[in-house]
């Protein structure tokens, strides 16, 4: 078994998402090391060693109760928050199955922690109550609507609402929500998640009807694995575990005492007001100004998705109006600040929840940036963020995000030859030829200001922007963008093409459309061809083919038949060579040709090799696609699951111990401004020229060039090892042998 690797440096990272988790203050973690080893007894025991355990439990408890104002209810230690969460919903159900209400319901905030109404559905399912769930919808503020809790309250057999939004820091008046649940159902069951509002606001729950509580000790520099729930005095209440009878019968299992012991330093930390360890309100408002006006500052059109006078000002949320999440945080990430897309717990989501609850934009959805900080972070930490911030500002400005092969700004500034954008699966093409004319085909709406952005900075000509069919699942851009790029489509085209022209001459090669009909009656291909060799390099196929698949018939103007026709026509034109540039890509393979298309789509294959007729193809196709559309609905087009990679993974001893043969390289997957933050060949003691950076966009263009040799040895990484694996995958499958990728990337060097 291979040694424990962790990541030793982080005296170089800017910790921006305590709204994840936050590291544990040195105090804590001393007094946390010391109940370890120490002070280590079972507070069950009945010996010294316990009774002094059990004193550090109950001393803790009160602590908690002075801090959430809580003198009376029961304060029980937990796991965390979601423990406390399962504990008071399992509570009030289990006392709630006897009930006699006709129309049950169970509320809960739309923009709750996913905690809260997926245990709602589990439990009302598992236990039988059969109550409606509800969500109860917020404003464009993301304050919970009134009227709907008192339309709804008085047939609730529970009402979960939360202090501060884990996203937004926008947080509720607790008040209100408490006037009209009250006065509607003086009976109901009332859970406030109270995770984000402590130390950055003032808690007095004995003086509240909310009937539990949650706390989680991670959030506010206590370890991870304890937390507390807050139980109102005559609340419902039934053992979430049961067992050794621990905690008075009401949570068994012996009690996390080292985690306790945080906690008591926490509560201590938080009572003592000659402590300046947690901020007041005023400093942590300065704080959120500062960085506001870092952001601004470095972006420019910047959107903040909360009103700051509404919120906690430890969170700030926003979207950058030409710039995807990933685009920003990736940036982030190689400056060494860490910030999160959205949540934590939902980062693999494409949109916030949150913000759709609150009604903002699609593009704000998906792009969502959160940025958070702690109630314990120092001006020194805010003024490094900031100046890290806008230090940013001059690589955007140099690399206008324009990926290149070239670590050189120079050549930076216009990235020669093909880069795919990609939004939600949509690709979109730019060519830019040796005198910088571009071609831009199928452009998306939501990359309109990315690319008008990058051929005003770059100085570059548009000679065409082409469709390859009137795309049915989203607005044409093309005539949007030829607006805003100021470019004067020809009276007379097709799709963005000049009827009157036969080809597009560019110095380098020639762009001829062939018509190609059959995921649409209007489907057509360009075909990129070098003036030289007289070889189509590249072959804009739009939803005709997809990577590993074909495009979709069973739609309106899908003709099977015309496809079969068109794909035939198609590979008289093409080599096995050519790279095959998709309208959609869902299996994010970014690179494939024509060779390995045929190889992975047995459909096409066998219409090729004459093992089926056109007919043969056709009917297969369309009883296929009539399949997939039941499955899948809004898909453009299917593809098979690609072959297993054959690459190889790689910790980073194995990937230097490899690296001192001379015929290895380096090939680094991120983007340029990422790649440019870290001295690659002398982190892996290299010379320079081993070392080459092809972000994914670029990979296409890397083939066509021969920047790679199937024949070569390369060591693949990115910032967590999921882009180079993806890049190694898509290379074995080109052909490529002998392809490594580092496990876990930058991140556990």
């Amino acid at each position: 078994m291979s040694d424990l690797i962790l990541p030793t440096d982080s005296s170089s990272q800017i910790y921006l998402d305590a709204n994840a988790t936050t590291p544990v203050l040195p105090c804590i973690a001393e007094v946390v090391s010391h109940t370890m080893q120490i002070c280590f007894g079972n507070p069950s025991s009945s010996h010294i060693t316990g009774i002094q355990a059990k004193h550090l439990l109950e001393q803790t408890r009160q602590k908690a109760r002075d801090v959430i104002g809580a003198q009376h209810g029961d304060i029980l230690f937990t796991s965390g928050a979601t423990e406390g969460i399962q504990t008071a919903v399992v509570s009030t159900l289990i006392a709630a199955k006897e009930h006699t209400n006709p129309n049950p319901v169970l509320l809960y905030g739309a923009t709750e922690h996913k905690a809260v109404p997926n245990t709602l559905i589990h439990w009302n399912a598992v236990l039988g109550i059969n109550a409606t769930v509800l969500a109860i919808p917020v404003s464009s503020d993301g304050l919970l609507d009134l009227e709907f809790i008192a339309q709804h309250a008085g047939n609730a057999l529970m009402i979960c609402t939360m202090a501060v939004n884990n996203e937004t820091g926008v947080y509720q008046d607790l008040t209100a929500i408490e006037n009209v649940i009250r006065s509607h159902n003086t009976k109901v069951a009332w859970m406030v998640d109270c995770v984000q509002a402590l130390g950055k606001t003032a808690l007095a729950l004995s003086d509240t009807t909310i009937d539990y509580a949650p706390f989680s000790g991670h959030k506010l520099y206590a370890p991870k694995g304890i937390g507390v729930l807050y139980i109102r005095q005559g609340s419902a209440y039934t053992p979430f575990i049961a067992g050794g009878g621990q905690e008075s019968g009401m949570r068994s299992g012996t009690e996390n005492l080292p985690g306790i012991a945080g906690l008591n330093k926490l509560f201590c930390l938080l009572l003592d007001k000659t402590n300046d360890t947690f901020k007041s309100i005023d400093v942590l408002n300065s704080y959120r100004e500062q960085l506001h006006q870092a952001l601004v500052d470095t972006f420019g059109n910047i959107t903040f998705n909360h009103t700051f006078a509404l919120s906690v000002p430890t969170t700030l949320n926003f979207a950058v109006d030409e710039l995807s999440s990933k685009e920003v945080m990736d940036l982030f990430d190689a400056a060494g600040i860490r910030i999160s897309g959205g949540s934590a717990c939902s980062s693999g989501a494409n949109r916030s929840f949150v913000l759709d609850a609150m009604g903002v934009s699609d593009w704000r959805s998906e792009n969502a940036i959160r940025l958070s900080f702690g109630p314990a972070t120092t001006q020194a930490e805010i003024t490094t963020a900031c100046t890290r911030i806008r230090a940013l500002k001059p690589i955007l400005q140099a690399n206008c995000l324009v990926v290149s092969d070239s670590s050189s700004p120079q050549q930076e500034a216009c990235a020669l030859g093909l880069t795919q954008f990609r939004h939600q699966g949509a690709c979109c093409w730019l060519y830019v030829s040796q005198d910088k004319q571009a071609v831009i085909i199928d452009p998306i709406v939501e990359l309109i200001p990315r690319l008008e952005k990058i051929v005003h900075t770059q100085n570059l000509t548009v000679a065409a922007i082409l469709d390859t069919h009137a795309h049915q699942e989203r607005c044409c851009a093309t005539t949007l963008l030829a607006q805003a790029l100021k470019f004067s489509l020809h009276d007379e085209h097709e799709l963005g093409w000049p009827v009157q022209q036969t080809t597009i001459t560019l110095p380098e090669c020639t762009i001829e459309r062939l018509a190609t009909p059959g995921h649409s009656e209007d489907s057509v291909s360009y075909l990129l061809r070098c003036n030289s060799s007289q070889q189509v390099l590249f072959c804009f196929c739009g939803d005709l083919l997809l990577p590993a698949g074909l495009g979709n018939t069973a739609i309106e103007g899908g003709d099977a038949l015309a496809m079969a026709h068109s794909l035939r026509q198609l590979s008289t034109y093409i080599a096995e060579s050519t790279v095959i540039c998709s309208g959609h890509d869902y299996q994010q393979c970014f690179a494939i040709n024509w060779l390995v298309q045929q190889q992975q789509t047995p459909l096409l294959q066998a219409l090729l090799n004459n093992e089926l007729s056109d007919t043969e193809f056709a009917n297969n196709k369309q009883h296929s696609d009539e399949d997939n559309l039941f499955k899948f609905a809004t898909l453009c087009g299917y593809a098979n699951s690609l072959q297993y990679s054959a690459a190889y993974e790689l910790n980073a001893m194995q990937a230097k111990d490899m690296l001192t043969a001379s015929d290895v390289y380096l090939i680094d997957t991120r983007e340029p401004y990422e790649h440019g933050a870290n001295n690659i060949s002398q982190l892996f003691a290299v010379s320079p020229a081993r070392v080459m950076n092809i972000p994914l966009s670029r990979m296409a263009n890397a083939l066509v060039d021969r920047q790679l040799s199937p024949q070569g040895k390369y060591i693949l990484l990115c910032r967590s090892g999921n882009r180079s694996k993806q890049a190694a995958t898509n290379l074995s499958q080109l052909g490529f042998t002998d392809v490594y990728n580092l496990s876990g990337g930058m991140a556990l060097l």
